[in-house]
């Protein structure tokens, strides 16, 4: 069954917390301000453009009537001064003119619609209404009986500052809001970082990164608990090193004096060498078990990371491998520094080159920078291992030596160690089926 490909919203949804965060603040506000814009341009301001329409044609109606009730020149000219100087109305009649046939084509502004409708209303006479003027005028000549009555009217008549108060106000508002809402979103989401950046190096091992609790009572909350888990965690682990290390202590013990007694023994009864070999033989074997049994429980114990050249740490297994009898090939193609614990990825390195050693023949080492990690892949061309088995040799004391080795008893925990050690720098070991038909270990660090 095919994965259901994610909705259109979900993968325009912002992944990170702030921004969701914004997103639910701002959504609303815009909206808010969206319907009071639509509801002040479609009341208010179609109100306001009226009244303003009104208010100029009742102007140009009363110069025109004015002229037609006084038609004498002198009262005429005194008409046209006046509406100058007390209505800001250009007037100019040009006797004896007609208008054009076609009128100027009306733009789709807000203005020209009202200011004709209202002429319209209060005109039955011809009229044209020119508002494409370059001297931000507004032309409206009317066809009299004796000519043209031409006025030219500042177009600032039919504007009203309302209009860039309101948008004034709601554009500073959107930025005051947006900015309080950032500032405030951006302390509130800083201790989820700092929580999780500590979850995080946690995770890795680095229990040394101080945190301490902070934002909303939520958030505190949460750093508290995982202040606690963290020590709960830690006192586990120590308790458990200590257990076994109790143990491994107790155990050492009565194999010394069985070792004792067998030395012993090999001299008073030289006949019985062979046996008494084959006793050591299985008390040399069960303090290697124990030794990764104790291996296994300490993990990384309280090693502190520092500054490694893993090339470097690479070439010391290499050479330890190589000095064992294994054929081993080294491949590295730049010098890779990471904050690594030397000895535990040394243990892993170990268990890792040491595991293909002894299952192959010719062993591959190779060590390079992908993206922001660090991978280390070990091949042998041995048996390898099936497929649905390549897991579960990750489990301790799960062995798969009758198939790899057969003259080979272990514990079963090298990989997990190395697994467990790998994970606590926030790495992973993989493992697939190499080139050579043998196995491959990939071992991931980040940088």
């Amino acid at each position: 069954m095919a994965p259901a490909r994610p909705s259109l919203l979900r993968s325009l949804t912002p992944k990170g917390l702030f921004w969701r965060s914004l997103l639910i603040l701002l959504i609303p506000m815009v909206l808010l301000q969206g319907v009071v814009a639509y509801i002040f341009f479609e009341r208010h301001w179609d109100t306001v453009s009226r009244r303003l329409a009104l208010g100029l044609t009742g102007d140009i109606i009363y110069v025109m009537r004015t002229m037609q009730k006084y038609p004498e020149d002198e009262f005429r000219e005194w008409t046209l001064r006046a509406a100058h100087r007390e209505m800001q109305i250009d007037a100019v009649f040009e006797a004896g003119a007609k208008l054009p046939a076609t009128a100027p084509k009306l733009s789709g502004r807000n203005m020209d619609r009202m200011l004709h409708h209202a002429l319209s209303e209060r005109l039955v006479i011809p009229f044209h209404i020119d508002t494409r003027r370059d001297d931000r005028n507004i032309s409206i000549r009317i066809e009299l009986q004796e000519g043209v009555l031409n006025i030219l009217a500042p177009r600032k008549r039919m504007f009203s500052t309302t209009i860039y108060i309101f948008v004034l106000w709601m554009v500073g508002t959107a930025v005051v809001v947006t900015a309080i809402a950032i500032f405030f979103l951006r302390n509130q989401i800083q201790p989820i970082r700092r929580l999780a950046a500590a979850a995080e190096a946690f995770g890795k091992g680095r229990s040394e990164v101080e945190f301490k609790p902070a934002g909303a009572s939520e958030i505190r909350q949460a750093a508290a608990a995982f202040i606690d888990m963290r020590g709960r965690i830690a006192r586990h682990i120590d308790q458990r090193t200590e257990m076994l290390a109790g143990v491994s202590h107790d155990l050492r013990t009565p194999l010394t004096r069985i070792k004792l007694h067998l030395a012993m023994l090999r001299e008073a009864t030289p006949e019985a060498g062979t046996e008494i070999s084959d006793l050591e033989s299985d008390i040399a074997e069960m303090e290697k078990m124990i030794d990764e049994y104790l291996a296994f429980a300490r993990g990384q114990g309280a090693e502190a990371p520092v500054p490694v050249d893993l090339l470097a740490l690479i070439g010391e297994v290499v050479e330890g491998a190589r000095h064992g009898g294994g054929a081993v090939r080294l491949e590295a193609v730049e010098a890779l520094t990471l904050p690594l614990r030397p000895n535990a990825i040394k243990r892993c390195l170990t268990n890792l080159v040491d595991n293909a050693v002894r299952h192959g023949e010719h062993i591959d080492v190779h060590a390079r920078r992908v993206g922001e990690a660090v991978e280390v892949s070990v091949e042998d061309d041995g048996p390898g291992i099936p497929p649905e088995s390549l897991e579960d040799v990750f489990k301790p004391f799960y062995r798969l030596d009758d198939s790899r080795n057969p003259n080979y008893a272990g514990a079963g925990l090298g990989l997990a160690i190395a697994r467990d050690v790998a994970r606590g720098h926030g790495g992973d070991i993989v493992l697939r089926k190499s080139d050579s038909g043998g196995l491959c270990a990939i071992l991931r660090l980040p940088l």
